[in-house]
């Protein structure tokens, strides 16, 4: 008897092992995902790359100028999970030089290495996976005209579990939402091209909506400010509520991400600095329509407070 009771524990042990191990195994993009895209297209990939704010993490830290399209890498995120580092991007060897367009579009949208490893989501392709594929491919074209920057940066510095890669397969299936966050009517063009940059290329939410404690964010609260990954700081809520930007008007917001001006005349600071000067590099109408969608979605209280 205890020989069967054994022999049945084992047996269910290998098959939870297999059932883990399928539910987590990294999912790719369909092959025909891409079919029937244009060659990828770099001035229209330039303007999707300011939006997508690639140069906050991969260029070196206070990088102005044209050092700005050095995507060399190395800035490290020290957060409760362990400390991760935005890894080289440019089109050298040791970044993404010689990534094809599948492989490019495959760790955009599914979160997923050319070596079918899982990326962390330290890399928010949870928002880039809702951006259409044909921008990822004029992006990918963009970024293949960069400076081709020398170097492999260090890699992450996790603790158990995290450093479990695999696990990552099961907390994409929690968190990986390809549709729309706020559901708005379609009526709005300017509205609908906002929704599409904060919440796809743009990444808005993955710093200002708050997180459960496993990382995943919470949706219910949309862009209701959070607590800062690093240190100690909040993020702001920027839902058109009392606790966030009810008396900003919508000129207000899409000057602020011009000129880095409050209504105030105080100016923008920390990690936003970085942010707003990407948002500057866009044409005005995206600018205009990111304020348009940031006052038409539901205010929300502070997601930042400590429950009651």
């Amino acid at each position: 008897m205890p020989m069967k009771a054994a022999l049945a524990a084992g047996a269910l042990v290998v098959a939870g092992g297999l059932v883990f191990w399928l539910a987590s195994a990294p999912g790719t993009l369909p092959a025909e995902a891409l079919a029937g895209l244009e060659d990828g297209d770099a001035a229209r990939g330039e303007r999707v790359f300011w939006a997508g704010g690639c140069a906050s993490c991969h260029a070196a830290e206070d990088a102005e100028g044209e050092a700005r399209l050095r995507l060399g890498g190395g800035l490290r995120l020290e957060t409760p999970f362990g400390d991760f580092v935005a890894p080289n991007i440019s089109p050298h060897a040791d970044g993404i030089g010689g990534w094809s367009d599948e492989a490019f579009a495959n760790a955009m949208l599914r979160g997923v290495s050319p070596d079918g490893r899982h990326y962390y989501p330290s890399f928010p392709y949870t928002s880039y996976a809702r951006m259409r594929p044909q921008d990822v491919v004029d992006l990918h074209a963009f970024m293949q005209t960069l400076p081709a920057v020398e170097g492999e940066t260090d890699g992450h510095a996790l603790g158990f579990p995290y450093a479990f890669r695999r696990g990552i397969g099961l907390w994409k299936r929690l968190n990986m939402h390809p549709g729309p966050v706020v559901a708005l009517g379609d009526g709005d063009e300017a509205v609908a091209r906002g929704r599409y940059l904060v919440e796809g290329p743009g990444h808005c939410g993955e710093c200002h909506t708050p997180r459960d404690g496993f990382g995943g964010l919470d949706l219910a609260n949309w862009l209701a400010g959070a607590a800062a990954a690093e240190g100690d700081g909040v993020v702001p809520n920027i839902t058109p509520s009392e606790d966030g930007l009810a008396g900003w008007s919508a000129a207000d917001i899409a000057y602020y991400l011009e000129s880095g001006f409050t209504p105030s005349f105080d100016t923008v600071g920390g990690a936003m600095v970085a942010v707003q000067e990407n948002m500057a590099e866009l044409p005005a109408e995206d600018r205009q329509a990111i304020a348009a969608y940031l006052k038409a979605i539901p205010g929300r209280p502070d997601g930042h407070r400590p429950a009651p």
